[in-house]
């Protein structure tokens, strides 16, 4: 079995906000957020300095680094947090393609399931992907979640209809 690297979930910091700004403006990661329009740097700076408050804000969004270099590769947000039910939804973007497919995204599913387990007191998490999104349904099936539902004809994506499968996992 290989062994993943080593990744830190951090904080958003200042810095970041040239990744965040290309991130965010990258029409090719719209789909899976939900974007329509740019976000612009003002707008992000000001959410870089807002208080990250999952218990506030009901969303935190983490950075995701290599251990060795610090290198930025990706985020990880939990969102739509329910403090009474005990459960958060998943999004990750690892950004460049060169950083995909080597394990980081599957790291930093592990240390955001153990973050949300033992800091947060989480009982599950769950995520939404796109059908057609096979890296993904792989990365969160590999990670431990469960198919629970595939909701038909759920997203309106360049000028077609595709279907949503419901993921969750227990902590």
């Amino acid at each position: 079995m290989q062994e993943h690297p080593k990744v830190i979930l951090r904080a958003m910091e200042p810095q970041d906000l040239e990744l965040l700004f290309s991130w965010e403006n990258n029409p090719d990661n719209w789909p899976v957020s939900g974007t329509l329009a740019p976000f612009s740097k003002y707008m992000l700076s000001q959410f870089i300095a807002s208080p990250q408050d999952i218990f506030t804000n009901k969303q935190l969004r983490l950075m995701i680094s290599l251990e060795d270099s610090n290198r930025c590769v990706g985020c990880v947000d939990l969102f739509e947090y329910d403090a009474l039910s005990r459960r958060a939804g998943v999004g990750i973007l690892i950004a460049d393609e060169n950083d995909k497919g080597k394990g980081y995204g599957t790291s930093a599913l592990a240390a955001l399931a153990s973050y949300a387990k033992n800091t947060l007191n989480l009982h599950q998490l769950f995520c939404n992907i796109m059908i057609d999104n096979k890296a993904s349904l792989k990365l969160f099936e590999q990670s431990g979640f469960e198919l629970i539902g595939v909701k038909k004809d759920w997203q309106f994506i360049h000028g077609k209809w595709t279907d949503e499968a419901m993921y969750q996992k227990k902590l």
